[in-house]
């Protein structure tokens, strides 16, 4: 993957140490479990039962299938199988029922704070699951530290650059995102003609480019042209879970919208098949640029 300049150093790990990953939709576990697989590091998959689907490529590995509701069990059956660090990868779509998780002393001790977490929003609870993992001997780590090499860069990615107007909606789109981030809404926002148009809410990105594909010929975007999709890390955002990423689809969905291209946070985002996206956007003549961090995170 081209870069301006690089994202980062892979995380050490020393020997006999294992690492698990959670599973959830996407290519970002496959890819995260390959790498460590190449390194001497067989990993341990916890498949999320609804949520994995790519189950094929992973189960080649040893793993378990486990419904959110089992969350409970989740230290003692990483101990189980001699995981030492752990990755979150992938995306999950839904969140855990309460009222169907079995009774035992693993959930006891977790639920009066996933209760607090769940009322703060995504984030929060992904920072009360990795801090309470962290407490219990598991130690949490990004994917991106992991597989350093699917971290976006800073500078223009590829051979397409932006134009004067590509930038004023790079930054208008930038602002938005990082106020809805703020607000633990999203991680994305669309700007054309110099002003934001659309935000990502609970529908995620795919949804966010499929509304402004459909907005196109309404109203005061009627005949405008271009357009720039931003993603970044939400403002202190817990960095070793769900950081804001790109791929084909995303490139695939872009062009559909009409847009020009797209501005991720270099440093906290990753773009998952990093060569086939890369060859789409510049079949597709779009451009993607990593941006300069804008501010501290968690779990950097």
């Amino acid at each position: 993957m081209t870069r301006a300049e690089p994202a980062g150093s892979a995380l050490a790990l020393a020997p006999g140490s294992r690492v698990g990953i959670i599973a959830g939709g996407g290519s970002l576990p496959v890819e995260v479990a390959d790498s460590l697989a190449a390194h001497g590091y067989p990993p341990f998959i916890l498949l999320m039962e609804g949520e994995a689907d790519r189950k094929q490529q992973l189960s080649r590995y040893e793993h378990v299938i486990m419904a959110l509701e089992q969350m409970g069990s989740l230290v003692s059956t990483l101990k189980r199988h001699g995981v030492t660090h752990l990755v979150l990868a992938g995306e999950i779509k839904r969140r855990p029922r309460l009222s169907n998780m079995r009774p035992s002393l693993g959930l006891l001790a977790i639920v009066p704070s996933v209760i607090v977490a769940l009322a703060r929003g995504d984030d929060g609870l992904l920072k009360v699951l990795t801090r309470g993992l962290e407490k219990r001997g598991i130690k949490v780590v990004g994917a991106h530290e992991v597989v350093p090499e699917l971290t976006a860069g800073r500078g223009t990615l590829t051979a397409t650059e932006p134009i004067k107007s590509d930038w004023r909606d790079i930054e208008a789109g930038l602002a938005a995102a990082k106020a809805i981030g703020a607000l633990d809404i999203g991680q994305a926002a669309i700007a054309i003609g110099g002003r934001a148009i659309a935000l990502e809410g609970i529908e995620g990105t795919k949804g966010l480019l499929e509304r402004t594909r459909e907005l196109r010929g309404h109203g005061r975007l009627a005949g405008k042209t271009r357009g720039v999709l931003v993603k970044c890390a939400k403002p202190g955002q817990e960095l070793r879970a769900d950081l804001p990423s790109i791929g084909p689809q995303t490139v695939e969905a872009a062009h559909a919208a009409g847009l020009a291209g797209i501005a991720v946070e270099a440093g906290c985002s990753l773009i998952l098949e990093g060569p086939t996206t890369l060859a789409r956007a510049k079949a597709l003549g779009l451009f993607i640029v990593g941006l300069p961090a804008t501010g501290p995170a968690d779990g950097r």
